[in-house]
């Protein structure tokens, strides 16, 4: 490792062995904070290259003193936990989770929480994935704690469960039958920009606690995020039907029969297309600015993500741009561009 400038702040990352808690350890410590992890399963990390730079807490996030060790002497706390299952309970689980993290860092006097959250419509029904997730947003936002909220919608990068569905949709059906909601507006984000505004986000003044919505510059259906893939992926276009009559519940299923996705996963991805996911504002960056060189647009997300779709081994989260597959991604993401036909 090189040397770093040490900014005399710790911050805490929870959900560290997921998509973007993977990529964000890596960049607190480069940025020079002194990064702290929670994790139910140290073992999951013996192959990070920055363990030696992190303080690790080995326990389970519903337990009051595990927090209450996890948030002692914390700044910035990163809540990045939620269920992406198909069980039953999940709504009471995050609840319950997101109360008791709040709790715990208001008693352990932390300077901020920063939550990663969905981008969604202002009214309006939701689906009970993404109402779950305003929820947690809200219980944080009363915990007493400075909170920021950010709300994007498909994060563009390999690993992102988003991404892999459109990526393995994209790549294993040149003729697709789907649901008439893939004409619904949506605003992708690069996981460069999302990491830009979460490290961003812990510099935020103390008196500001609300939600901020992240997206990139441009505003597409789901076909175009198909059609733009299969082209910069050099596959033939793509033809797409679109029937009334395939339920969210339906297409999740296709997808994970059709996709390795995992139907847990998709069931929720699926329900977020119900709706229109749009930028109400972008506030954000007239607090703590935009990143290097503006937004990256669709085809530059992309075009990052697939660069590395070949790379045998993977490379270690943090060695490589973030938006490239690496080696704490699930086996089923990357490597999907498919064949030219």
């Amino acid at each position: 490792m090189s040397e770093r400038r040490g900014t005399g702040r710790r911050a805490l990352v929870t959900g560290v062995t997921g998509y973007i808690g993977s990529r964000l350890v890596p960049t607190l410590l480069e940025e020079g904070w002194t990064v702290r992890v929670l994790t139910r399963d140290a073992g999951k990390l013996h192959d990070r290259w920055w363990l030696a730079d992190a303080e690790v807490v080995e326990g389970d996030a519903t337990s009051r003193s595990t927090l209450a060790q996890a948030l002692a002497d914390v700044d910035v706390a990163y809540y990045l936990l939620h269920s992406m299952d198909a069980d039953g309970g999940f709504v009471e689980r995050d609840r319950e989770l997101a109360s008791g993290f709040g709790r715990a860092a208001f008693e352990a006097e932390v300077g901020r929480i920063v939550y990663l959250s969905g981008l969604h419509p202002s009214d309006g029904p939701l689906s009970d994935h993404l109402a779950s997730r305003v929820e947690v947003g809200d219980l944080l936002m009363a915990s007493g704690v400075p909170t920021a909220v950010l709300q994007a919608a498909i994060i563009l990068g390999s690993g992102s469960a988003s991404f892999e569905m459109l990526r393995h949709l994209t790549t294993r059906l040149p003729f697709m039958i789907t649901p008439k909601w893939l004409d619904n507006r949506i605003q992708p984000i690069a996981v460069r920009d999302v990491l830009h505004y979460l490290v961003g986000a812990a510099e935020l003044p103390p008196e500001v606690t609300r939600t901020f919505d992240i997206g990139g510059p441009e505003v597409l259906t789901y076909r175009e995020m198909i059609m733009r893939f299969a082209r910069l992926a050099g596959l033939m276009p793509r033809t797409i039907v679109t029937v009334p009559v395939l339920t969210p519940r339906l297409a999740s299923q296709w997808v994970g029969f059709v996709t390795p996705v995992p139907t847990g996963l998709a069931k929720p991805l699926v329900e977020s297309l119900l709706h229109e996911v749009v930028c109400e504002e972008h506030d954000i960056d007239d607090l703590v600015g935009a990143p290097a060189g503006g937004l990256l647009g669709y085809d530059r997300g992309v075009t990052d993500a697939i660069a590395g779709d070949d790379a045998d081994p993977r490379p270690e989260p943090g060695t490589v741009d973030p938006a490239r597959v690496n080696a704490a991604d699930p086996s089923w993401a990357g490597g999907g561009r498919g064949s030219s036909s």
